[in-house]
């Protein structure tokens, strides 16, 4: 095992007023807890005022607002005296596309004689760049005077843009266009941009790290930070965006042969990491789907189901939303990467002697393969298709072609994409698996989740709506082939709902009578009728999901505004409804009103479930094959909703002062903080041991075994069932549910 694997990862979100000095005072907490590394979100500089740090704006040096290169050491040196590593979140597939960005500066000034310019990912074959950044259309607002000229800059307002030199007197619109770039109305964004994008955030911009020169400059700093010593891993994001993944992981893992490297990757159902991809694994969001599914009950989701589409009237599988959702999208917000994906296809078609296709033809060839694409992307590189990119693709081509008048376009692309010749024909097998993920992602995660809703514990990042339940043979089979360096996480800044959120949903399938007597409830206040029997049904969850939480029907009605937006129905980010918007707000606070002032039998009851399986999750998540990873805060009671909810600032006072504490909050801290220094005492047993499942009616439980020994982690549903084993941990919730930990004599 190497040494630099950690046994305990702690996610901390940076930025928000926290910065790497604030965080120094905060490592002494964190180290006695019992973890070994900080895993840090971005620290490169980026956009003013991000709250996130992944719209870098300069890779090669560490953001002044966290405290620079200086701010870093000194966290760096202090983590190492309190014996923690440090895994940096690294970003290599975009940065921000601004002003403020400086090699993207140079390039609006210069063009494609600029230096930065094959940095990158632009068509300048298109034409000028396209800054699709205008509230009015170009001539409205040139009219208007909205625009004026002076110290080399194209200004309105607080924009100001380089222009090439020799451009600086004249004419507005004569000056507009002997520019590099082409200002815009920010419609224009849905087929009119010129760069590639990460997923349809139009801010960002795609970088090409494929190019070695490309890679020097993005990566100097990060390899500096890791060679000093500085940095002891590296976890990339996105990396189903870049060109060529298994290409730049070997090129990363060159440079630091000794520093091991997770990657954000959501494999999809059966999906597994491709085998010649040096990483110490994921970020572990199939770690998280695998604990739901087995603490969801079977035979409660069945009557869970009937009562969703006997009050909603939903008579729809979520293959049949989600290939909905897939439509949606590529109509609307991907419209610009399949318009060129068509244009791109056409190219790759010139001089077939198979077919001579037009643009509708290659448009609606396009369309089906990428609707057909059951993961986020193929791997094909350089001409090379290995033997499963070949069976997926004709899996993918052969459902794309039912219902096609002709096929035979849809043929030629498929023998492309597998065995691409030409340039153009590289160029658009690249650019098609790239898009092929941001579908995926934007229709599945932030569409169909939204709009099918049956049981959100089972519309999260990485998981299967539809596949919410597993057995006891797929469990283990999943336990047996699990890394021990990878990582295990339930819950992060990405996560649908929060750990202990999802859980209170999970509890809905044990108790789903219960549930129905909410939904029943609620729709008994007045406010209800403006809200439809579908919405309700998804809001009643997340009411459950974050009642308790400070802020909770606030925080309940800015989530539905974006539950409602990103299902994209009637309500859409570029235009609102606002009546239906406000009516969802309304029934929120009503029913967080009534629960506060007279909480009914049947919420008690799932929250008391709830609190069983949130410990029983976290040892689940500890004890499985794997490390931790911890997202700040989580260690007490964490109720939030979609990001941004789940990055509102933690109190680190009270959470060090927690496990002193009374109440569910300080028992999680407790577990959690003994249950971190049990992974160290028992590290060798862990990392060796035999991982098993066991999934009997009412008793649900994960084993490792090795030399006699046998750790049972196990959740029971009533305190009647004997749990196995002397109990290191137990508890038993007011219901009679119990989550225990225990060693076993085998």
């Amino acid at each position: 095992m190497t040494p630099s694997i950690p046994t305990a990862t702690y996610r901390v979100q940076l930025r928000d007023g926290l910065d790497f000095k604030a965080l120094e005072a905060r490592l002494g907490y964190i180290a006695g807890l019992g973890i070994s590394h900080l895993y840090l979100s971005p620290i490169f500089t980026a956009a003013s005022g991000s709250t996130h740090g992944y719209d870098i704006t300069d890779p090669s040096q560490i953001d002044p607002a966290l405290g620079g290169i200086e701010g870093f050491r000194a966290l760096a040196h202090s983590a190492r005296d309190h014996g923690l590593g440090i895994i940096l979140d690294i970003v290599p597939n975009h940065t921000a596309f601004s002003t403020e960005n400086p090699w993207l500066a140079d390039v609006l000034r210069r063009g494609p004689s600029s230096r930065y310019a094959p940095h990158f990912d632009i068509d300048w074959q298109a034409g000028p760049l396209i800054l699709p950044w205008l509230p009015e259309p170009f001539e409205k607002m040139l009219a208007d005077g909205a625009f004026s000229v002076s110290d080399g800059m194209w200004r309105m307002g607080d924009l100001a843009i380089p222009l090439t030199e020799g451009t600086t007197e004249g004419e507005l619109r004569d000056l507009h266009e002997a520019q590099h770039w082409r200002l815009a109305h920010s419609d224009l964004d849905r087929d009119g941009i010129t760069h590639r994008r990460f997923f349809n955030v139009t801010g960002l911009i795609g970088m090409r790290v494929e190019d070695p020169r490309v890679f020097t400059d993005t990566h100097a700093l990060i390899l500096d930070l890791a060679r000093q010593g500085l940095a002891q891993g590296l976890r990339v994001d996105h990396i189903d965006g870049l060109v060529d993944p298994a290409g730049y992981l070997r090129q990363l893992s060159r440079e630091l042969p000794d520093t091991p490297i997770w990657i954000e990757k959501i494999l999809v159902r059966d999906e597994t990491l491709p085998a010649d991809w040096p990483t110490a694994g994921t970020t572990g969001y199939e770690a998280a789907r695998l604990i739901a599914r087995m603490l969801t009950d079977v035979r409660g989701l069945t009557d869970l189901d009937a009562n969703w589409r006997r009050v909603t009237g939903n008579d729809r599988s979520f293959h049949a939303e989600l290939m909905q959702s897939k439509t949606d999208i590529l109509d609307n917000e991907l419209a610009a990467e399949r318009r060129q994906l068509a244009e791109m296809a056409a190219d790759a078609c010139m001089g077939s002697t198979v077919a001579q296709p037009g643009p509708e033809s290659l448009r609606e060839a396009v369309t089906a393969l990428l609707i057909a694409m059951p993961r986020y992307r193929s791997y094909v590189f350089d001409g090379q298709a290995s033997d499963q990119d070949h069976a997926l693709i004709a899996q993918v081509a052969d459902q794309a072609a039912e219902g096609l008048r002709s096929d035979t376009v849809l043929r030629m692309l498929q023998d492309i994409i597998c065995a691409p010749e030409t340039e153009a024909q590289h160029a658009f097998v690249t650019r098609f698996q790239q898009v092929s993920g941001a579908l995926l992602a934007k229709s599945q995660e932030d569409t169909a989740g939204f709009r099918w809703t049956r049981f959100l514990a089972a519309n999260e990042v990485g998981a299967e709506p539809d596949e919410p339940t597993i057995t006891a043979d797929e469990a283990t089979g999943f336990l047996a082939a699990a890394s021990p360096t990878g990582m295990v996480l339930t819950s992060t800044h990405d996560t649908k709902r929060s750990e202990d959120s999802r859980m209170r949903l999970v509890a809905i399938s044990h108790l789903p009578q219960d549930f129905d007597a909410l939904v029943a409830d609620a729709a008994r206040l007045p406010c209800a009728d403006h809200v439809t029997p579908d919405w309700q049904w998804y809001l009643l969850q997340s009411a459950l999901a974050i009642h308790g939480a400070e802020n909770a029907g606030d925080r309940l009605a800015q989530h539905m505004e974006k539950a409602m937006r990103e299902a994209k129905l009637t309500s859409f980010w570029t235009n609102p409804d606002e009546n239906a918007e406000a009516a969802a707000a309304a029934f929120g606070h009503a029913v967080i009103d009534r629960w506060q002032s007279e909480p009914p039998q049947a919420l008690q009851r799932l929250i008391a479930r709830a609190q069983s399986l949130s410990l029983a999750q976290l040892l689940f998540k500890m004890v499985m094959p794997g490390f931790p990873d911890i997202y700040r805060g989580t260690e007490d009671q964490f109720l939030a909703l979609t990001d941004p909810d789940n990055r509102h600032a933690v109190d680190w006072d009270h959470l060090a002062s927690l496990p002193q504490g009374t109440g569910f909050g300080a028992i999680k801290a407790r577990w959690t903080r003994d249950l971190l220094h049990l992974r160290r005492q028992e590290r060798q047993f862990l990392e060796k041991a035999g991982a098993g499942a066991q999934m009997t009616e009412g008793s649900v439980a994960i084993t490792r075994e090795l030399g006699g020994r046998r750790l049972t982690a196990q959740w029971v549903d009533d305190a009647a069932t004997t749990p196995s084993g002397q109990p290191i941990l137990s508890f038993t919730a007011d219901d009679g549910s119990r989550a225990t930990l225990a060693w076993v004599q085998s």
